[in-house]
């Protein structure tokens, strides 16, 4: 689904994806996943060079793109295979969107990000490489994305105090719920949805996300 890109760039891609795989244990999807997005198209030209280093980086209005490591673990975690329909709180720079695309399929993802000048930019730069079919709006996460509800699994690229109500509601029964939470010290807490609507939480690991930002 991507263009073609250097072979300078492949290559940084493909060391830094074979490191992953032996030290998180990928699983086949994600791995091809992972090897397929190219990183260094979602990063600020400046900085380019640093996009396989396995490390956040800026991409404007305060906000970050996740470590690739975080991403392949949170892909691991969040459990999906073609056809899921997956619902992503905090698009960013569409990263880690593209590489749930891989797993899923374009069309499986909805994507809300807060800043109206990421999203617009972003939504550009998903079409450009080839993943337009990717559903992205504008406006605050917390609300989720009720028209395309049902969801088999959310997650969330930036931290909250705790999962939102309206994201809950909108995954299914025994669905997954992803993402750092909390506000001092954050962990990647785990969730399925039960049949009463209340959540089976594991936490994973300490985190450090941006917080979420709108309306609590």
């Amino acid at each position: 689904m991507r263009q073609m890109d250097s072979p300078d760039f492949a290559s940084q891609r493909n060391a830094l994806v074979d490191r992953l795989a032996r030290r998180e244990n990928l699983s086949e999807p994600v791995e091809a996943a992972m090897r397929a997005v190219p990183r260094e198209e979602f990063v600020p030209d400046s900085r380019r060079t640093d996009a396989y280093a396995d490390r956040p980086l800026p991409i404007g209005e305060g906000q970050t793109v996740s470590a690739p490591h975080m991403v392949a673990m949170m892909a691991e975690e969040l459990d999906v295979g073609a056809g899921d329909r997956v619902l992503e709180i905090g698009t960013g720079c569409g990263y880690h969107a593209a590489v749930t695309a891989e797993l899923v399929g374009p069309s499986n993802v909805f994507s809300v990000e807060y800043v109206r000048s990421l999203a617009l930019a972003t939504e550009r730069r998903l079409a450009r490489l080839g993943y337009g079919e990717i559903r992205l709006r504008q406006g605050d996460g917390h609300a989720g994305w009720p028209e395309n509800a049902p969801y088999d699994a959310a997650y969330l690229t930036c931290a909250a105090r705790s999962f939102p109500d309206a994201v809950i509601d909108q995954v299914r029964v025994g669905g997954t719920l992803l993402g750092p939470l909390g506000s001092g010290s954050q962990w990647l807490v785990r969730a399925e949805k039960r049949p009463d609507g209340s959540l089976d939480r594991e936490r994973l690991s300490r985190v450090r996300f941006v917080p979420m930002q709108g309306e609590a």
